[in-house]
Formats: C-alpha cells, sequence, structure tokens
C-alpha cells in the first residue's frame, strides 16, 4: 500500500472535513439522497445497525445491550458497536440519506436495508468446520446476507420494471467485511501462514457477492478494504513482544499484521479491477479504510486525538484492552471523553474515529473517486432520525466474543 504524497492528502481529509461541518444543518431530502434512492450495506460490526442483537434471545448477554455503547450521539444502546454512530451511519449521513434501518428489524426499506451482522465472516461457517474449527460467532455470514437481500427484494420491487430502477439506482456498500475471517482464527492461535492461505478465499467470496448482485442489476458499489489491525487495541494487548522492529516506529502499530492487512486490500483491490474490466458499465469504488485509518495512527493530533493506541471503554489492562473484561462488563471503565481516543472498546473505533475515516473516503482515499458514483451531486450531511429498537427474531447460542470481532 503505497502513501506518497501525504501531505497533500492531509489538506483533501481537512478540506472535506471542513465541506462537511458547514453543512451539518442542511435538510432532510424527502425521499432518497442526492446520487442514489437507497443503500444495501452487507459486512460486520463495524455497519451493525442493530442485526446482531435482533438475532438473538433478549437475555444473550451482548455488551452492546446497554451503555456506555451509544452514550455519545443516541444517549443509549442502538444495536451498534460504539459510542455513537458507525461507518454506514457517516456513509449515508454524507450523501443526505436516513440512517440504514437493520433488515432483521423489519419495515418497508423505502431508503434500503443493512445486512451487516456483528460478528460476520465473509465464509461460511461450514468452511470453518472443515478447517477443524467450531464457529462460536454469527452464522449470518455474508452469503446469508446475500439470501437475505434476494429475499427482500420481491417486496420492494413487485415488477422487472421496478426491479430494475431499484438496482440501479442503489447503492451497495459489500463491506468492510471479511476482517472476522482472520480475528477468530487469530485469537484461537492460527499461524500467519495459515492466515495467508485464506486470503484469496475470503476475496473470492466477496467477488463472488458482487458479481450476483450485478448479475441482479446493481450498478454502484463501495467495497472497502480492511483496517490496519497491528493498530487494534485488542492485538497490542494480546500479541505485545520486545522482539526489534516488532513495531512501526511512527506509529506504534504492529507491522506484521499491518503487513498482512495489506496483503487482503492488495489482492482485493486487484480483484475489484477484474470486475471492473468485465462490467464496464458498473462503478465499483474500492473506499480505502487501511489508508484513511492509518492517516490518523500517524499524526492523531492533527486530528485531535491524544490516546491512539488504548481503548476508550475496557480495564485497566496494557493498552486499557483485556479479553477477560471487555468494555460494558463489570470492572470495566469508560474514559471522561471518547473524542479524544481513536478505540472505543479495543476492537472498534469511536463516533469521532468512523467520522474522520468516512471524511477521509469522501476525499482521496476512495479509488476511482466517489465522484463516480455521484456525478454532478454535491455531499451533503444531515442530523438525521434515530433508529428503533425491535424484538429479536431469532435463538441462536454464542460465546461471550461472538459479536465482539
Amino acid at each position: 500500500m503505497a502513501f506518497a504524497a501525504q501531505a497533500a492528502r492531509l489538506a483533501a481529509s481537512a478540506l472535506v472535513a471542513g465541506v462537511v461541518a458547514a453543512v451539518v444543518a442542511m435538510p432532510v431530502p424527502a425521499a432518497g439522497g442526492v446520487c442514489f434512492d437507497r443503500i444495501f450495506s452487507f459486512g460486520d460490526s463495524l455497519t451493525d445497525t442493530g442485526n446482531f442483537l435482533l438475532s438473538v434471545p433478549d437475555d444473550f448477554p451482548d455488551p452492546a445491550r446497554s451503555l456506555p455503547y451509544g452514550q455519545t450521539f443516541f444517549g443509549r444502546p442502538s444495536g451498534r458497536y460504539s459510542d455513537g454512530r458507525n461507518l454506514l451511519d457517516f456513509f449515508a449521513e454524507a450523501f443526505g440519506m436516513p440512517f440504514v434501518p437493520p433488515y432483521l428489524g423489519g419495515g418497508d426499506f423505502l431508503n434500503g436495508a443493512n445486512f451487516a451482522v456483528g460478528g460476520a465472516t465473509a465464509l461460511n461457517n461450514s468452511f470453518f468446520r472443515e478447517l477443524g474449527v467450531e464457529p462460536t460467532w454469527t452464522p449470518h455470514s455474508l452469503d446469508e446476507q446475500m439470501q437475505w437481500f434476494k429475499r427482500l427484494l420481491p417486496s420492494i420491487a413487485s415488477t422487472e420494471s421496478e426491479h430494475s430502477v431499484i438496482m440501479s439506482k442503489s447503492l451497495f456498500l459489500v463491506g468492510e467485511v471479511g476482517g472476522n475471517d482472520y480475528n477468530h482464527l487469530m485469537v484461537r492461535g492460527k499461524s500467519l501462514a495459515e492466515l495467508r492461505e485464506l486470503v484469496p478465499q475470503v476475496v473470492g467470496a466477496i467477488s463472488l457477492a458482487i458479481t450476483e448482485l450485478i448479475n441482479l442489476g446493481a450498478k454502484k458499489f463501495v467495497v472497502p478494504g480492511n483496517f490496519p489491525i497491528g493498530c487494534v487495541p485488542l492485538y497490542l494487548a494480546i500479541l505485545p513482544s520486545e522482539e526489534k522492529d516488532y513495531y512501526n516506529e511512527e506509529t506504534g502499530c504492529i507491522k506484521w499484521l499491518n503487513e498482512f492487512t495489506e496483503y487482503h486490500n492488495r489482492l482485493l483491490q486487484e480483484e475489484l479491477e477484474k470486475l471492473r474490466n468485465l462490467h464496464p458499465d458498473v462503478s465499483v469504488i474500492y473506499a480505502d479504510y487501511y489508508g484513511a485509518t492509518l492517516n490518523i495512527y500517524r499524526a492523531p493530533l492533527q486530528f485531535g486525538f491524544t490516546v491512539p493506541l488504548n481503548s476508550c471503554c475496557g480495564s485497566d489492562a496494557p493498552h486499557n484492552c483485556s479479553l477477560s473484561v471487555l468494555c460494558g462488563n463489570p470492572g470495566s471503565f469508560v474514559c471522561p471523553d471518547p473524542s479524544k481516543y481513536v478505540s472505543w472498546d479495543g476492537l472498534h473505533f469511536t463516533e469521532a474515529t468512523y467520522k474522520v475515516i468516512i471524511q477521509g473516503v469522501l476525499g482521496s482515499y476512495a479509488v476511482p473517486p466517489l465522484s463516480e458514483i455521484c456525478r454532478d451531486g454535491e455531499y451533503k450531511v444531515s442530523q438525521l432520525h434515530q433508529c428503533t429498537d425491535s424484538n429479536p427474531t431469532n435463538t441462536v447460542t454464542y460465546d461471550a466474543m461472538s459479536s465482539f470481532i
């Protein structure tokens, strides 16, 4: 992953931040956004707006069920793994769209639906069983999320013409997904070599989902890469080392973990280029979440962050992060100002970080630029309605880490 012209990128990010701040009070559009009418999102806890909690029993002990999750923006837990809004929320706001409701919550889905589920993988659970790893996380992988979409589509597009219009005038956000395929195996002690063998299959699953959507008529995609997991407090805490050159001198992040993420992102970008060549009438944007986030770790103070490598909500363990004391559980604490922290709970980001990441993607951290799917449009940010809670729809048994990663 190249990071040339860093100063220019910083300037572009600052410019976008100023534009976003200047239009916060823009009115909510009556229907649709400036570039598309609906957003359909697939992924994991980084974009989940309630599906995981809607998929488990009321008494399932998930930390996101209670405060402090949601404290910053919603003032209550909202099913998001953050102190407030997440990536999908800021993306929707930036394009003048309402927050995207969770699919399992039901509704008319006039502005789209979110299928992302905390803990979800790109590969099916049967794949991990074949590896000798019994899944204890959600079964709602990318493939099942795709099945949800296919079941939903006839209910919102009753005729062939409606189907065509909805697919061509909707944005499909496919990811971030795939990070959990690696996370679930890393915390179970799998080697780097085993993880690298998994990457082509993870990328293949993402490509297959995009191809299926294209065959259904989709024309506009944003496909994010993975984040620099070597900077994540959870891994800094559980994978410490005194080995020379283990950490990057500039950021303090674990080198080999970030290099692994770069490998995943490189293969993903190569696959997206193949899809562009196969489908020249389709816009496929790569959202460089890695670059936008690493930019923060390289100069945190420029973005207002004073504590880049510790979690805001956690324990008194190194990096304020421990698998035995998760955010929201007994023994955990919350920092006085989450906006000064990059990480919220050791694995997920604070609302403040999510906002900076999306501002980066709106600026220079997208290939090709987002204008490719938003010709003659303008970015609008509105403070929109809050999502509502509903009752769970399924009962499944998971372990305590099932949605956290």
